[in-house]
Order: C-alpha cells, then structure tokens, then sequence
C-alpha cells in the first residue's frame, strides 16, 4: 500500500533544499576502477520493453517523476531516489548515454492508452523520464517505489522498466525490481532470466533515507550493458534517443540533463533531484534555498 506524498510548495523551491553526495550511492567495489579489475562482473540481463513504453509522452520528461512541470501537486506513492551507472561489459562508465525509465503508478496504470487500470491514473505523476549520463555513467532518478500490478490480465511484480540509448540507437532494455518483494518468483518476465547470478542482478534493495520525515528510500541499480566500448560509440548522433522495440521514436539530440524546456534536470531547469545531503553531481549547482 502507498503513502500519499506531503504537498510541496514549489518544485524549485523543493529541490533547491535537496543535495546528494555521489558518495552516498556509491556501492564499495563498483567504481569502474574496480570493476575493470574484476574478472567476475555480471552483466545485466536484457528484459522485455513490454508493452506499455509510453506512445505518447507525457507533459514533462525530466528526471522528477513526481512532479509535472511546475505543479505543485505530488504523484502517490513512497518517494524514491533511484540511481546508478552505466557500464561496458568491463566496467567502463558509458557517458552521455540516454537513461529512459518508465512504471505504472500506484493506481497500476502506464502513460499508455491501452495501459490504464480502469480505477483511473494518478494524473499527478509523470510515468517517463529521462537522463543523460555524467563522466562517470551515473543517472539519476525521483520517482515512487514501484507497485505490483494486474493489468490487462497479466500480473506483475513491482519492476520500473529501463532503456539506454546512446548516438541514436537503442542499446539495452532491462527491468530493475525489488528485492524483497515476496512474490518475486511468481514474475514471469523475472522466471524468464534463467541464469542465477544474472537475476540477482535486477533485484535492489529500496533503502530509507537517514533523517527522512516523509519515509523516503534510495536505490542503486548499476547497468553493466554486455557491449564493448566500440560497441557503445557505433552511433553518430550524440545524445539521441534510440527507437523503442516497437519501432517508437521520441528522441533527436539532447541536451546535457534531458528535459522539455532543456535546463539543467530538464522541467523547470532546476536541478537533478536528490535525497538529503551532500552535494550534487558533476556541473548541476543547486539553487539558492530561497529560490522560488
């Protein structure tokens, strides 16, 4: 069952006051570093699209799924910070790279027409978003913790579905879930990954925020694509967002933090979302608190 969110003030003002170090996302032993030196990595398995990637896309396409443009009106659901690198099959972080995620919300229905859950949509919550990826492959992500489902007759464990995409063409599709869901081996998507090491590779752990008043949890979910680094840069279009596997394409070049209105983060061009503490990535300044 999810929560209902606290009503923000303003989606500037709101992310202004938020700050996250890399440190604290940064799993001991995945730097790519390490991972280079690691004859054990395990690549990430590849995962259906499914058949609601969005066929049309929402208002809004920045990484704050919680909030469309400037409303003040939050989405439902337990506030998460999802993050994350994208890697070669050897560790290497893949930059500007376009992550694309996609969920349902907590009422179990997709920016999709044919993925609605009769109840009705949450039409507070942006159900797509996208990131181009730092120097160090890293995306980052606000969204609500994933719900389990039964739509159109098949049921779902709780999954936000990922895509990356660099120079113009689609390069991995996969799903992310929870790791301690219960009923995780009755998934078929997830049954469907046969190998053991690989499986365990999808499941996250979805932690509380130290301090959080709001019950609010972060996530890491690394992506280490089984592709070399000239496999990765075959494209010729920076930026561009590669054609969905049913042929849908929404994406020419981008800017550095994907958006509608093309600022930093994308939305109001305020910054990338972050949980308490720290600082921001890579060139993405926070506001003054005091910013409207």
């Amino acid at each position: 069952m999810t929560d209902p969110i606290s009503s923000l003030a303003s989606r500037r003002g709101f992310l202004g006051r938020l700050g996250l170090g890399a440190a604290l996302f940064t799993t001991r032993g995945l730097m790519a570093e390490e991972l280079e030196k690691s004859p054990g990595l395990v690549i990430t398995p590849r995962m259906t699209e499914g058949p609601y990637y969005p066929d049309k896309m929402p208002l809004d396409t920045d990484n704050d799924l919680l909030i469309i443009n400037d409303s003040i009106t939050p989405a439902v659901g337990v506030v998460s910070y999802v993050t994350g690198r994208i890697l070669t099959a050897t560790g290497q972080p893949v930059r500007n790279a376009v992550v694309e995620i996609w969920q349902c919300d907590s009422n179990a229905s997709y920016i999709h027409t044919k993925g609605h859950n009769p109840a009705g949509a949450d039409g507070n919550f942006q159900g797509y978003g996208r990131y181009l990826t730092d120097s160090t492959g890293r995306y980052f992500f606000r969204t609500i913790k994933p719900v389990a489902y039964t739509l159109n007759g098949m049921w779902r464990a709780p999954h936000i579905h990922f895509a990356v995409s660099k120079g113009g063409q689609r390069l991995y599709t996969t799903q992310m879930m929870l790791k301690d869901f219960a009923d995780n081996a009755r998934d078929g998507v997830l049954s469907g990954v046969r190998d053991a090491k690989a499986r365990e590779s999808v499941l996250v752990d979805f932690k509380p925020v130290e301090g959080s008043k709001i019950g609010e949890l972060t996530a890491t979910f690394d992506i280490i694509m089984g592709l070399t680094a000239e496999e990765v840069e075959h494209g010729k279009l920076v930026g561009g967002i590669g054609k969905s596997e049913a042929g849908r394409g929404f994406g020419g070049p981008l800017g550095r933090r994907p958006g509608n209105q093309g600022g930093p983060g994308g939305g109001s061009g305020g910054p990338p979302p972050f949980p308490p503490g720290g600082t921001p990535p890579e060139g993405t300044p926070p506001p003054p608190p005091d910013s409207p």
